[in-house]
């Protein structure tokens, strides 16, 4: 498997996103190595810090072993930039209420 660290490029992209103050669904993709790939996520805040549960489906796991890479890896990694905000966000989006 590659290593993700290695090849630091992975950008993270959020399209959509609803929710309230507590939690918001995440809609978007990452693209690592000139690959495209949609994931969901459910953003939780407040009580006990900042925390992402990511879901990326199953049919995007394989791709992902597919072309070498570690998958649990690459998770902690787009969580992390989600939580720190390490993200592209469309222009004109809002943030769920």
């Amino acid at each position: 498997m590659k290593s993700i660290k290695t090849d630091p490029t992975i950008d993270v992209y959020v399209t959509n996103s609803s929710g309230g103050e507590i939690a918001s669904k995440l809609f978007g993709y990452f693209i690592i190595a000139d690959n495209k790939f949609r994931f969901s996520a459910i953003a939780f805040g407040r009580i006990g810090g900042h925390n992402i549960s990511l879901k990326i489906s199953k049919t995007t796991t394989k791709r992902i072993i597919e072309i070498g890479y570690d998958v649990e890896e690459l998770e902690l990694i787009i969580q992390r930039k989600l939580i720190e905000g390490d993200v592209h966000i469309p222009q004109g989006l809002k943030p769920p209420n």
